[in-house]
């Protein structure tokens, strides 16, 4: 994967996250998350791997589209386009990451800094943002299913059978979950998570 051109993507170069495998494992567990599922999840990555802008540009449209989901991206209602650029940049390998990386340590440790980059303790920082300080946790839950259900036409594009797609969408909507519960580690308060 060349990331190198990826403004603030820094996959492998980060502290160790506050939680670990076994308690991954118990996650994926809850959400029936299987080795099927890994691998229609790869499946999927090789059908959306060139499809990503598109993806992108579906998404992005969605936040354009409301203001209240657009002002993490600004302050007092100015964008900082900088940084709505260097994010979607990084959103587009999270793509790849989620459908092509092994869910090990170093994948843990990632989802929390993507958390820790919503989060008052680093948003902003990574890319000298002049944007709101923290992404409500509201939205961070709410926004799984945009992402979940615009998905679906973009597994379907390479002509696999119905029950193939449905299955990529499974595996798609549990991998997000498990993300998003994992970015939302900062939000929760000491020993509840």
């Amino acid at each position: 994967m060349a990331t190198t051109n990826i403004p603030g993507y820094t996959y492998g170069q980060v502290p160790a996250a506050p939680f670990n495998l076994q308690d991954l494992e118990r996650l994926k567990q809850t959400v029936l998350f299987s080795e099927k599922d890994a691998e229609y999840l790869r499946m999927a990555g090789e059908i959306l791997r060139d499809q990503v802008d598109e993806i992108l540009e579906l998404w992005y449209g969605f936040v354009r589209q409301h203001p209240h989901l657009l002002a993490y991206f600004g302050k007092d209602g100015t964008i900082d386009q900088s940084y709505l650029q260097a994010v979607r940049k990084r959103f587009g390998q999270w793509i790849r990451d989620l459908c092509e990386r092994d869910f090990d340590q170093q994948w843990l440790n990632y989802q929390y800094e993507i958390g820790l980059r919503h989060h008052v303790s680093k948003k902003n920082q990574t890319d000298h943002a002049q944007a709101a300080p923290f992404i409500h946790y509201r939205y961070m839950v709410a926004f799984i299913y945009p992402i979940t259900a615009t998905i679906k036409s973009f597994l379907a594009k390479k002509a696999h059978p119905a029950e193939i797609v449905d299955q990529m969408h499974q595996a798609w909507f549990k991998a997000v979950v498990l993300t998003v519960v994992l970015w939302t580690y900062p939000y929760i308060r000491p020993g509840e998570f």
